[in-house]
């Protein structure tokens, strides 16, 4: 059972900093962050969830079956991520490309301790506490002094698994694939990575989310595996019977100049190659949520809107469906998974070109990281721009990919990827 208490913050920023600097004394923290971020659907400001008084780590074998199992017996708050991996239970795939990072294919945690933030707000929900607890907690977190300066860092030095000419090679044949009609469009991805090397995870996160401010910026703690994630995309939402997803298809850079960024969100919004990868997405989600959905329930209520952030303008849809409240949310998940943006169409088949080519296990990139509530609602983010560490191997990777369609430029494909990792790089190769 948990107590609830609700206070009213001063300074909420300084609050959101503070909290996630003292949870770092545990194992297990999820910390989810919208940056103010204004949109339709938003549940809270930001959650911290700490110190794991249950847990649930698996490979993808009867991954789903598994995590429905623990949802079920929990009947709580329970925080984590889904890798893209997870393909190998939905479909008969498997994921044999190499991986420097090892985390486990799906990891949940039911928290001790939970702060959900709104405004100036803060929820504090803790389980099997004494009545003190909280405001010890509290007083320790009020007296927490924010650092000012960085601590010095060793170089990182980046590394590219998939070198400029290989990769060319790569969409090349992508597209031999595309013109067969083995696949309409496909998510190719490559991995930067750098070996040997140590950063702090926190800081990590903290300088990539001040670059970036997006709407689902996420950091996990696993022991020694961290996602440091400054993610623009929503996967899947349930709220009651709704259930919301919101793919990301077509990218534009940003300019200081303000009427060369008007030009080029606007050449964004009317990029016929940037629109038909998306509404290509959009097909592909409505199927997928059709699954599940009431007959006649699923609906685009936005097509191919550009949204802006700091370092991109996207092009994003919502499509929404409602649900059956007799189908279990694993199962919604399940049926959709993994997402459609960060595969192709159709899925199967692009999974199978994409694994062909692709040099690096994807893991937690391209995955998911969220919650679900007690009541079996969810958000989960799509786990793109982000930073993947595991402390004990020394291993820092992120990666970035593009949809790859009839009209694809390799050439432009590959500036695409640069423009996506840029927030990424500069923060590692100024730490």
């Amino acid at each position: 059972m948990r107590t609830s208490q609700t206070f009213n913050i001063d300074f909420i920023d300084e609050f959101k900093n503070k909290i996630l600097l003292w949870g770092q004394q545990y194992d297990d923290v999820v910390w989810l962050d919208s940056n103010s971020y204004e949109q339709e659907y938003s549940n809270f400001d930001a959650i911290l969830a700490v110190d794991a008084f249950t847990g649930i780590q698996t490979d993808y074998y009867q991954a789903f079956e598994k995590l429905k199992e623990y949802q079920i017996h929990t009947q709580d708050w329970i925080f984590g991520y889904l890798t893209y991996d997870l393909k190998n239970a939905v479909e008969h795939l498997n994921s044999a490309n190499f991986d420097g990072l090892a985390f486990p294919d799906l990891y949940f945690f039911q928290p001790k301790k939970l702060f959900l933030v709104k405004g100036d707000t803060v929820e504090v929900l803790y389980l099997k506490c004494v009545e003190a607890e909280v405001a010890q907690d509290l007083k320790a977190i009020e007296q927490i002094t924010t650092p000012n300066n960085s601590p010095s860092k060793d170089d990182v030095r980046i590394k590219l698994r998939i070198h400029k000419d290989e990769y060319f090679e790569k969409v090349t044949q992508m597209l031999d694939h595309i013109r067969r009609g083995d696949v309409y469009e496909a998510n190719f991805c490559q991995e930067f990575y750098a070996e040997d090397t140590q950063i702090d995870p926190l800081e990590t996160y903290n300088k990539l989310n001040k670059i970036s401010k997006p709407p689902f910026a996420s950091f996990i703690k696993l022991h020694d595996k961290y996602a440091l994630s400054a993610s623009p995309e929503r996967y899947l939402k349930k709220k009651g019977q709704k259930v919301i997803s919101q793919p990301i298809k077509g990218t534009a850079k940003r300019s200081v100049d303000l009427e060369e960024d008007r030009l080029l969100k606007s050449a964004l919004l009317n990029d016929s190659k940037e629109r038909s990868e998306n509404i290509m997405i959009v097909d592909l989600v409505r199927n997928d949520l059709s699954k599940t959905a009431i007959k006649g329930s699923v609906a685009v209520e936005e097509l191919c809107k550009v949204y802006t952030f700091n370092q991109v303008h996207q092009m994003i849809s919502t499509v929404t469906a409602d649900v059956d409240p007799a189908i279990h949310p694993v199962d919604i998940i399940e049926s959709t998974f993994p997402m459609g943006s960060m595969t192709g169409a159709p899925k199967i088949s692009a999974m199978q070109i994409i694994e062909a080519l692709e040099e690096t296990k994807r893991g937690v990139y391209s995955g998911a990281i969220g919650y679900f509530t007690p009541h079996g609602d969810f958000d989960f983010n799509v786990v793109i721009r982000s930073i993947l560490y595991n402390a004990s191997r020394q291993y820092v990777s992120y990666s970035v990919g593009s949809a790859i369609t009839a009209k694809s430029d390799p050439l432009k494909e590959y500036e695409e990827c640069l423009v996506k990792a840029k927030a990424m790089r500069t923060v590692l190769e100024n730490s």
